[in-house]
């Protein structure tokens, strides 16, 4: 149990006593620590509804709390505020057992539960750019948390590997003579295993093939038309679609994996198709599924909708699908694979009211629980104009090119602050590395996901401030530190309280652990780890600028400030860790 959760339940109980609810006793962190460490609130509210006087009724409470063994301190502030204090003997016992845990705390919210996150989503044939980023980075944060708190978690990429755009390069290839076997109607295969186009040559075949289909309306149904029979099963189309998909894999598990993000599926839109026909059957048969203006929609408003939410369409006046009809496929094809306790789409805001519908039609057709359904959108990463993000040319930056920009302004820094100088060229390099995919990375996660934010990259490579590269000097520092100890004395365990201040604080935060992650895990929150985090740092550097620890002569204390230390540096890399950011050895 995390101590925030312990106080409240014993708050909680006060309250009971008092013939109060319970969940007036929940205790928060105080608004104001250089006069406790906790609060409870609750007092004032109670007070409100039973007419009576908050500070009376609150140290009325708090009496009953006096002899509250986990308690250094019970007082009444202000109108009616509960102020805590915790022994220190406690906070000391509660960290021996932190140091003892194999997962630092972690709470284990969900023990015996499965999630599945979709995040990514890049499109087959293209590059990733860097409005992949936000749901990469964020996703893979989530994913990460899910599993430290005992989640069982399937990610997938969900690829768009399917519709309109396979046509355009499926035509485009025929049109310009390449490849003539998979467009032989009388072929039936086998067709090489060796790919007639690389990844190059799709990044520059499809924004042509685009481009002519948008001039163009005979080009543009000839795409539709290449489309159609790749949807209906023509041999020669597949085996070609088969090469795109594989090759783009490749090339796309290269970009991930340079951000240190992995996927257990790599399943596409295609992955539904097979699902749709019979799907879209059903709905009709059940008068789900409508004729408006020649498509067929799904009805999903509400008596109670503020706004207008538009029905979900499911087939074009054509027959063509939509996004709308293999999301909705999909997630029939997750329940009756994996039967999770939710699926946590990691997406664009901006698609937030397309998910509603896909959902509320889910959930209507009896394909899924409306509750285990859910949109955590985020907002745009911004250049200076506020605008998306691009390049100094106007276009969209490649992810690659944004990581290889990071990494060159990351050894500029390193050597503008004396940092790795003396190491070796490929040392430097890889340390390089770590520093800009952190600087990218806490730049976003510290923002809560909803937000836009302007990328700045000369101020997310600082080493001082709220930045990636400052948390991972903290942790560098405290091995630094460790590194120079005697032995001896790492080998020992203490028993010494350490009661000033700044330690105090420092044990507090990282007893706070447990209540980071789970409240970033129930907000879909990155921003509460990168919060948790530069606290946790900011308290070390206190402690470190105010006590000795290698130079402290009374071994005692110098023992129990080094596991001290420890503590802080495993949790600074496990909490990094989470955020996908790689501490280097030495810097």
């Amino acid at each position: 149990m995390g101590l925030l959760e312990d106080l409240s339940e014993r708050v909680s109980a006060a309250f009971v006593a008092e013939g109060l609810a319970a969940e007036l006793g929940q205790v928060r962190i105080a608004d104001r620590p250089d006069l406790a460490q906790f609060q409870c609130n609750g007092a004032l509210a109670a007070a409100k509804a039973l007419r009576t006087n908050p500070r009376d009724l609150a140290a009325r409470l708090a009496a009953r709390l006096k002899d509250e063994p986990l308690l250094a301190r019970v007082d009444v502030a202000g109108p009616g505020f509960i102020n805590l204090d915790v022994r220190d003997a406690v906070l000391a016992a509660r960290l021996r057992a932190l140091t003892q845990s194999a997962d630092l705390g972690a709470p284990q919210t969900g023990a015996g539960r499965l999630a599945i996150l979709d995040f990514g989503g890049p499109n087959v044939a293209k590059p990733m750019h860097v409005g992949h980023l936000r749901s990469s980075i964020i996703g893979d944060c989530l994913q990460r948390l899910f599993r430290a708190n005992g989640w069982r978690v399937i990610s997938d990429v969900h690829l768009g590997d399917w519709g309109l755009q396979m046509g355009q390069l499926i035509s485009e290839i025929e049109l310009r003579g390449l490849a003539p076997i998979y467009f032989d109607a009388r072929y039936e295969g086998p067709y090489p295993d060796q790919s007639p186009v690389s990844m190059d040559d799709l990044e520059a075949l499809y924004p042509a093939a685009a481009a002519a289909c948008k001039a163009d309306p005979a080009r543009l149904e000839a795409a539709r038309q290449a489309t159609a029979e790749l949807q209906a099963g023509r041999p020669g189309y597949r085996a070609l679609w088969q090469h795109f998909v594989r090759v783009s894999e490749q090339g796309l598990t290269r970009e991930f994996s340079s951000l240190g993000v992995h996927f257990d599926e790599w399943k596409g839109e295609a992955d539904a198709d097979p699902l749709i026909g019979d799907m879209i059957a059903d709905l009709k048969r059940r008068g789900l599924a409508v004729t408006s203006d020649g498509a067929l929609v799904m009805p999903v408003a509400e008596p109670g909708d503020k706004k207008e939410i538009p029905p979900l369409l499911l087939l074009k006046s054509d027959g063509a699908v939509l996004y709308g009809t293999t999301d909705l496929a999909t997630i029939l094809a997750r329940v009756r694979r994996h039967d999770p306790d939710l699926i946590l789409y990691i997406v664009d805001q901006r698609q937030h009211v397309h998910f509603e519908q896909v959902f509320r039609a889910a959930h209507k057709a009896g394909l899924a629980q409306r509750a285990h359904l859910e949109h955590a959108g985020f907002g745009t990463m911004n250049g200076p104009d506020g605008k998306p993000f691009k390049t100094r040319a106007g276009g969209v930056m490649k992810l690659h090119d944004l990581i290889a920009m990071a990494r060159d302004e990351a050894l500029k820094r390193l050597a503008e602050a004396g940092l790795a100088a003396d190491y070796a060229e490929d040392e430097r390099a890889e340390i390089a590395r770590k520093v800009g995919i952190a600087a990218i990375k806490f730049a976003d996660l510290s923002n809560h996901r909803t937000t836009d934010y302007v990328f700045d990259l000369n101020r997310f490579m600082r080493f001082e401030g709220k930045t990636g590269p400052y948390l991972q000097y903290a942790a560098v520092r405290i091995q630094s530190i460790l590194r120079k100890a005697d032995a001896a004395d790492l080998a020992e365990r203490s028993e010494h309280i350490l009661a000033s201040a700044e330690e105090r604080a420092l044990i507090l935060q990282l007893l706070l652990l447990s209540e980071a992650m789970a409240g970033a895990q129930d907000k879909r929150a990155p921003n509460i780890l990168c919060d948790y985090v530069f606290e946790l740092a900011q308290r070390f550097s206190r402690v470190y600028a105010a006590r000795h620890i290698l130079a402290e002569e009374d071994r005692a204390v110098r023992v129990a400030r080094l596991e001290l230390a420890r503590m802080t540096l495993a949790v600074l890399v496990y909490v990094l860790d989470l955020l996908g950011i790689e501490v280097p050895a030495r810097m």
